[in-house]
């Protein structure tokens, strides 16, 4: 029997190798693999022993070769098969243990170019692997180390059954499929548009406990991508404290994060059901915390909490006063951890701090699930200095009020559309989300911010197509207005703003968010 071994994760190999020996395997290596084997001791011969050729081009073939693939490629049910091996001298390869080198890894470097980037393109790994795959009733495959010490089980009671060796060659070939995706994205990487083709390379992280639903089962995947790093997410965060994320959390916990990545200075937001129910910014994170809180005290109760700095002593002595499910942060003081640790309900998730938002990449991509299909878009990540904003009323906003449109703008792209935002002192007062009907929205913001409305800027995701929206904004004591503009019955609404002495910004760009 024979095994071919050459892998980038050498992880328990050199064991493995000296097991697969012991039951009577020839072990054949490349390289470095072959050097960590013969260095623990396990008898390990060269490929070029089988295919009787040195290696060349600097290592580039070395594997691909009849005497290699005719003996993975032979059916061992078909006589003619087996009888020509025989006449051209091959010997069958029974198994063979190939992982690929982390693309990703490593045209993401820093300084990296596109000629290191094609030599890290292994050529071999992925033929003796597809190979392998292809004839798996003959060959056992194995690309996982989690797998070695099934498989040796398996081998020493007798064989492996022809359901595992059919698991082992699917993610065998799943193995090969997200590396040529990561090559696929890199090549493409500096194209404008979207491709023809594309594949999504994805990695599991855990089971989830169920879905939406405890009907629904669930799973949590990663994206591995040839982007520049940006580790900066939920999918990235270490969980500190509390039981285990379920669909729902992660879903709310990655809305919640969003939300205060998206601001520059110190932000906390409350969010229920992916919404901001409540959302402050302030240099103190206590104030902004408090805040934020009372912006919907009682939808914040089994909310979820981020901020996007510490968190302190102060704040965490100030959340006792409120049920969280899950709070986020990039840090956190030792004493205010503590404190958080003793809530047995609570989920503590620490998130490397968000990039400023000026670095964002307009290049990265949003994917929207359809029955059977996927709708992909760049993200929406503008920075403020792509907006034009224009003051189209008689009236000029205030600084003060400036100030607080461009955070309401920044808060309403966070909301579900139809979106409307009141906001004042960079605090959300109230907000109305997800309504058929614009106007609908604006009654919901104005009720929920009640008295404190009078004075208060009000954010639209998107255009008015009547003036009502407007005309009830006023009711409200509203002074200030920013949406994008470009109704049909703008002029409408702009002369219902100047008849109640409201200052409204038009920024040309719309924030749906469905």
């Amino acid at each position: 029997m024979r095994a071919i071994i050459s892998v980038s994760d050498k992880t328990g190999v050199t064991e493995f190798a000296r097991e697969l020996t012991g039951l009577g395997y020839e072990v054949f290596s490349t390289g470095g693999t072959k050097k960590i084997i013969a260095g623990g001791g396990v008898k390990v011969k060269s490929i070029s022993d089988i295919t009787g050729f040195a290696e060349i081009l600097e290592g580039r073939v070395k594997t691909l070769h009849p005497m290699i693939h005719g003996g993975l490629l032979a059916r061992r049910d078909k006589p003619d098969h087996m009888s020509e091996l025989s006449e051209n001298g091959i010997t069958p390869i029974d198994l063979v243990v190939v992982n690929l080198s982390p693309f990703v890894q490593t045209v993401t470097r820093p300084g990296v170019n596109m000629d290191e980037a094609l030599e890290n393109i292994d050529v071999g790994g992925p033929t003796l692997i597809r190979a392998s795959a292809k004839n798996y009733p003959g060959v056992i495959v194995i690309v996982d180390p989690a797998d070695y010490s099934m498989v040796l089980e398996k081998l020493k009671k007798g064989n492996l059954a022809m359901g595992e060796r059919k698991r082992l060659a699917q993610k065998a070939f799943q193995h090969v499929a997200s590396y040529d995706t990561a090559i696929s994205q890199y090549l493409r990487k500096d194209d404008k548009g979207f491709p023809d083709e594309m594949t999504i390379a994805l990695s599991k992280r855990q089971d989830l406990r169920y879905g939406e639903n405890p009907h629904q089962k669930a799973a949590f995947y990663s994206e591995a991508s040839v982007a520049p790093a940006f580790n900066s997410g939920i999918t990235f965060a270490e969980q500190i404290w509390g039981k285990e994320l379920s669909f729902n959390n992660l879903i709310d916990a990655d809305a919640a994060w969003s939300t205060v990545s998206d601001f520059s200075e110190t932000a906390v937001a409350v969010i229920k059901h992916t919404n901001p129910c409540g959302l402050a910014s302030n240099p103190d994170v206590l104030e902004a915390y408090r805040r934020a809180y009372k912006g919907d005290p009682v939808s914040a109760f089994g909310g979820i909490l981020a901020l996007n700095r510490r968190l302190t002593v102060a704040v965490s002595e100030e959340m006792a006063n409120n049920f969280y499910e899950i709070v986020i942060a990039p840090e956190y003081e030792k004493d205010a951890l503590d404190m958080l640790m003793k809530k047995k309900n609570l989920r503590i998730l620490r998130v490397n701090a968000p990039c400023d938002v000026k670095q964002k990449t307009a290049a990265s991509l949003d994917y929207r699930r359809v029955k059977g299909g996927l709708l992909v878009q760049e993200a929406d990540e503008l920075a403020e200095e792509d907006v034009e904003m224009k003051v189209v009323t008689e009236r000029k906003p205030s600084n003060t009020e400036m100030s607080d449109l461009k955070f309401a703008w920044r808060a309403v792209k966070h909301v579900k559309s139809n979106a409307i935002v009141l906001a004042k002192n960079k605090t959300m007062l109230g907000m109305g989300a997800g309504q058929p009907n614009r106007v609908v929205s604006v009654f919901l913001a104005k009720t929920k911010a009640g008295s404190e409305a009078s004075g208060s800027v009000m954010a639209s995701d998107a255009m008015f197509p009547f003036p009502d929206s407007v005309e009830l904004a006023a009711e409200g004591g509203v002074t200030a207005i920013i949406q994008p503009g470009g109704s049909l019955r703008d002029k409408e609404s702009i002369d219902m703003a100047n008849k109640h002495n409201i200052a409204m910004v038009f920024t040309g760009v719309r924030h749906f968010l469905h």
